[in-house]
């Protein structure tokens, strides 16, 4: 996602003379106020009505819209799965750990599985 961030003076037109004024004197005008502008794909969606009423609900109650509570649970759905994928990638990634000493065998299977033992 491509973003763009626009500086713009917060001030009146009066203020910004004087801002200028000040500014040509030596001062430093620092009100100024900072905007993100990313770039956003529309997608249609279909819902079950239970499903999209719950959503306007939501949505509702949240102070947003529908279009913008859909996007934002996609995108911690997408956040999860990045983050799962990263450690997975880390995990499998480490040298694995021996069970045992290399000198020493492993029981053999009857000795592990000897019902007989167990009635």
């Amino acid at each position: 996602m491509k973003q763009f961030i626009f500086l713009y003076n917060s001030q009146s037109t009066s203020n910004q003379n004087r801002a200028r004024a000040e500014f040509s004197r030596g001062g430093l005008d620092r009100n100024f106020v900072k905007h993100y502008i990313s770039v956003m794909r529309n997608v249609t969606i279909t819902l079950e009505e239970k499903v999209a009423r719950w959503a306007r609900i939501r949505a509702a109650e949240l102070d947003t819209s529908v279009s913008r509570l859909v996007g934002e649970i996609l995108r911690e759905k997408m956040l999860a799965e990045e983050s799962y994928q990263a450690s997975m990638q880390q995990y499998l990634s480490q040298d694995s750990t021996p069970l045992k000493d290399q000198k020493v065998k492993y029981p053999p299977r009857e000795e592990l599985y000897d019902r007989q033992n167990i009635r």
